[in-house]
């Protein structure tokens, strides 16, 4: 790489980085994409596709999940690429009473945000997915959620940003270091050239933290291991997409990740008949490796909750590390400390779920100043207080 200028650098081939990379390009922005490894290599390429908005906490965070699942109804029209979008609902499958009351509740709260979340007891839970096992206490249904494979939706926006001259993107390049005039954002150092700027946009999720001390921001990011099965291809088990209630209560109490067997349950069916079956929910540092432990954890949870996938073969299994906060929600926005610094990480399972709406409101960041919807409630700033 030669010397290179350009307004805006983003750091981060994921799904996070590549729709911001999409949204700046699209709005004539000269932009830069940095990636370490390859598009899609890190989380984005280690995680279910499942676009949940019933799952997501009643206010801001599912507010903006509304807007993003607005945005993906015409994404592949938008990007004219594949992206395997399916939009058929989803289940949240509530195990016992006590669940079913907490639901209840939640369910309310999302429907006086705008999200038309149903609340089935048990017939009408099995009458949509006759597999479900007797023993449950009833389910959710949102007609919203839907599905995407997470490497083409990657993928997708590259090669959609790459269609304007002013979007260039380099893997296999790795951040050294960035360099300040005052407080003010002058220069990204990688280990093949430098790039002169005027914006840093942090996306890169797990290692995030490393990238904001280069500019010397403690950023309360940590890897969350989540391992995945994934079954040969058969018929429809389960119809549509689906998830446990206590998936829910693990995503914003890591007190639950000490146990997997009451982590939760995620089941989608690929486009091309598979089954991804997940997830555990652990903190081991940066250990991404499949155990025995955590594949035969979620393999008793899925046989308790659809006795119908006993006989089913699994062809393979793989481990994702997702970028976890303490509170469950993403740091985004401008730092204030840091002129021309922005960050965009932290989304944890949501960066799908999200990725189109976090593009475009940190494109709104470098464009105007300002974005849309106010990341106010995302800020860097809320975990010094």
């Amino acid at each position: 790489m030669r010397a290179q200028k350009a307004e805006a650098v983003i750091i981060g081939g994921g799904v996070i980085g590549t729709s911001i990379f999409y949204h700046l390009a699209k709005n004539k922005v000269d932009v830069i994409l940095l990636e370490r490894n390859s598009i899609a290599s890190g989380t984005s390429g280690a995680c279910e596709g499942i676009i949940f908005l019933q799952t997501k906490k009643p206010g801001i965070h599912l507010e903006m999940a509304i807007k993003s699942a607005e945005i993906f109804t015409s994404l592949e029209e938008e990007l004219n690429y594949k992206i395997e979008y399916i939009s058929n609902g989803a289940m949240v499958i509530i195990p016992d009473k006590i669940q079913y009351n907490a639901m209840a509740k939640f369910v309310q709260e999302q429907n006086k945000t705008g999200l038309d979340v149903k609340l089935l007891n048990v017939q009408e839970a099995w009458n949509r997915e006759p597999a479900l096992s007797e023993r449950i206490a009833g389910s959710t249904f949102c007609s919203y959620d839907a599905q995407v494979n997470p490497i083409l939706l990657a993928h997708g926006f590259v090669e959609a940003a790459i269609r304007y001259r002013n979007a260039r993107f380099f893997t296999h390049t790795n951040v050294v270091a960035i360099t300040n005039r005052g407080q003010y954002i002058e220069e990204v150092i990688t280990d093949k050239g430098s790039i002169k700027t005027n914006f840093v946009i942090n996306a890169a999720g797990i290692y995030a933290p490393q990238i904001g001390s280069m500019v010397n921001l403690s950023i309360p990011i940590k890897p969350r291991r989540g391992q995945i099965l994934v079954t040969e291809e058969i018929p429809n088990i389960i119809k549509g997409v689906l998830c446990t209630s206590n998936y829910i209560a693990c995503k914003y109490d890591s007190r639950i990740s000490s146990s997997n067997d009451n982590a939760g349950l995620t089941i989608e069916r690929t486009g091309n008949g598979n089954y991804l079956i997940g997830a555990t929910r652990e903190f081991v540092g940066f250990n991404s490796k499949v155990t025995h432990d955590g594949i035969q954890c979620i393999a008793r949870n899925l046989i308790s909750l659809v006795p119908g996938f006993k006989n089913v073969s699994t062809i393979r299994y793989f481990a994702g590390l997702r970028p976890y906060t303490d509170d469950g929600l993403p740091i985004l926005g401008r730092v204030e400390s840091v002129k021309g610094f922005i960050m965009a990480a932290g989304h944890e399972g949501d960066g799908v779920a999200l990725a189109p709406i976090t593009g475009k409101l940190i494109s709104e960041l470098v464009l105007k100043g300002e974005s849309s919807i106010t990341l106010d409630a995302f800020n860097l700033a809320r975990f010094n207080k």
